[in-house]
């Protein structure tokens, strides 16, 4: 699979952007993390930093954070 989603149970910004992929019809794998920050180390290993959501697009070879950049991305690249 070449999108992986990093987000975290419960958080707001990771719903939207799991739904903006459902809604393109992405298939892609969630990888759910910590809520401790100091716990997320794969995700700072993959993106530089411990914040959620991270998208993972492999094909592409794009790995993003922050939901709003994301969501723009979803809309242009895999809708």
């Amino acid at each position: 699979m070449s999108l992986r989603l990093y987000a975290l149970d419960g958080c707001p910004y990771c719903e939207d952007v799991s739904e903006a992929l459902d809604e393109a019809g992405a298939a892609y794998e969630t990888e759910w993390v910590d809520a401790l920050h100091s716990d997320r180390d794969e995700v700072k290993r993959v993106s530089g930093q411990r914040g959620v959501p991270v998208l993972i697009d492999e094909e592409r070879g794009v790995t993003m954070s922050e939901s709003a950049n994301i969501l723009e991305y979803v809309e242009r690249s895999l809708a």
